[in-house]
């Protein structure tokens, strides 16, 4: 699909304020409201958004400890990577998993209510005989960057870097 620079607009602006009206939308991207509408379901029925959510601050709710983990399998079979990852899919704590290229096969982000309870989804993880080699944990001590809005028109503007 391809968007054009009102496009990128409402993405933008729905990325900062998911709660935004109608009116509102139309008026911050230049429309009126009935163009801007039937474009916003455009963007919604073509998948490109997938939802609207509200970003918590969890850490003013409970001390929650943040886990980055990276895992590697012992085999590298499609059979092994499916079965470790239906089980990541089903486990809440495990927030987000990146399968990457490298040293390591996935990198998980991992919320727990303290290492004590980190450490019983790991062992639980072990336990399964998920095929897992080894593992490496790093405690978040300090978020410096954490980012809900993409940078959509600095990605897919025609003149982004890269695109020379």
């Amino acid at each position: 699909m391809k968007l054009d620079a009102i496009d990128l607009r409402i993405l933008e602006a729905i990325q900062r304020d998911g709660r935004i009206t109608k009116l509102a939308l139309a008026d911050k991207v230049g429309l009126s409201p009935t163009p801007c509408w039937l474009r916003l379901r455009k963007l919604e029925k073509a998948g490109i958004i997938t939802g609207y959510h509200a970003h918590l601050a969890l850490r003013r709710l409970a001390p929650i400890a943040s886990v980055m983990v990276e895992v590697t399998l012992a085999n590298h079979r499609q059979a092994d990577f499916e079965r470790f990852e239906r089980v990541i899919v089903t486990t809440p704590e495990i927030v987000a998993c990146w399968a990457v290229g490298g040293g390591v096969d996935y990198i998980l982000k991992i919320m727990a209510a303290d290492i004590d309870a980190y450490q019983r989804l790991i062992d639980d993880l072990l336990n399964r005989d998920l095929g897992i080699e080894r593992y490496f944990t790093y405690i978040v001590t300090k978020t410096v960057k954490e980012e809900t809005v993409l940078p959509v028109t600095d990605l897919l503007s025609p003149d982004a870097p890269g695109d020379e």
